[in-house]
């Protein structure tokens, strides 16, 4: 079974041909990253007029690199949700027309949940993807990191599933952006902040960790206010100075130790919680996924403290694409979950898991 996926959640127009659910044929991702930089941030309407401009030559070229026609295509599947409301409607528009002239089903599909899904890929035709050896086993333990959301989930199987835990305030991802404009450096920030923190050192600062009622939730407030503070006090100024100004008067080492001092903490942060659900939970696989997953220290440090071997999806897979969203689509057609209406699916900005 060919599912082509569809994913315009947010800045990334993307489209890919996922086979049984574990095969991929071809993934293809549109970014409007470059136009968004300068403004720190993603912006709606920059976003949605990108999508307009790429959504069809990206599903064309989908569709040519995995050699396959619309005649070889099974089913449709589509982000309705979560997501910037301006960026869902093109892919759920482009999404529901296709299937209404190409009469094929169409499933509507969870971006968050979906992320889980990169790692069920495992045989590609791709030359430039290094995928697992293997599919998680349930009950599955998944760790979802991103810009927009921070989780830990514990799967039976593929549709039932119990939210453990999840942020109080940013995301994990929210907050390195955030960390990496007070620095001055670019967005997004993961990739800045861990490019930044190899020079310097982690044990620099002691920012704090949250200490929350529940044990499985996040707040990254705390340790982001903690870096606010120390720059301004590094910079002799107190604490009403403008965070705007803060990276002009810092010196490049403070800014290396400041942020490997925060990666420490915002990863420790997500790895304690995983390792406690693991010990509580007994799993037998865990994952990670969203765009922080493909943070390298996360991996080593994952891999370093799990007693349970854990297989790492390709880090293109970890942003948004469309691959996830053909997979999960795969699995939803085959137990029957999430079939819509090509003539009356609608978008769900806010929906959640």
């Amino acid at each position: 079974m060919k599912v082509l996926g569809i994913e315009t959640s947010c800045d990334e127009t993307a489209a890919a041909v996922v086979e049984d659910g574990r095969i991929l044929l071809s993934n293809i991702v549109a970014s409007s990253l470059e136009l968004h930089k300068k403004y720190g941030g993603v912006v709606p309407e920059i976003a949605a007029r990108s999508h307009i401009e790429s959504i069809n030559p990206v599903i064309n070229e989908a569709l040519a690199n995995a050699k396959t026609g619309w005649d070889d295509i099974d089913a449709i599947a589509v982000t309705h949700g979560a997501g910037l409301g301006g960026s869902l409607l093109v892919g759920v528009l482009a999404a529901r027309t296709l299937a209404i002239i190409k009469n094929k089903p169409l499933y509507a599909v969870n971006h968050v949940q979906a992320h889980i899904y990169a790692n069920f890929l495992t045989k590609t035709t791709l030359s430039n993807y290094k995928l697992p050896a293997n599919q998680p086993k349930f009950p599955l333990l998944a760790l979802i990191v991103s810009g927009g959301h921070t989780q830990l989930v514990l799967f039976q199987n593929h549709f039932k599933y119990n939210l453990l835990g999840q942020t109080h305030d940013d995301a994990i991802g929210e907050a390195f952006d955030k960390v990496a404009k007070m620095l001055g450096f670019p967005y997004p920030g993961g990739p800045s902040i861990a490019l930044a923190a190899k020079n310097g050192d982690p044990k620099a600062f002691d920012f704090p960790k949250a200490n929350l009622a529940g044990k499985y939730d996040f707040s990254f407030s705390g340790p982001k206010t903690a870096v606010l503070r120390t720059a301004q006090k590094l910079s002799g100024h107190s604490h009403d100075f403008p965070s705007y100004k803060l990276a002009s008067r810092l010196k490049k080492a403070q800014k290396a130790d400041i942020a490997a001092s925060f990666q420490k903490v915002a990863i420790d942060t997500v790895v304690d919680k995983t390792l406690l659900a693991g010990e509580e939970f007994k799993p037998k696989s865990v994952v990670i996924a969203g765009g922080v997953a493909a943070s390298q220290e996360l991996r080593t440090q994952l891999s370093a403290k799990l007693p349970l071997l854990i297989e790492y999806t390709d880090p293109k897979l970890c942003t948004d694409n469309g691959a996830m969203i053909a997979t999960l689509g795969y699995y939803q057609a085959k137990y029957k979950q999430g079939l819509a209406d090509p003539f009356s699916l609608e978008i769900a900005p806010n929906l959640s898991m």
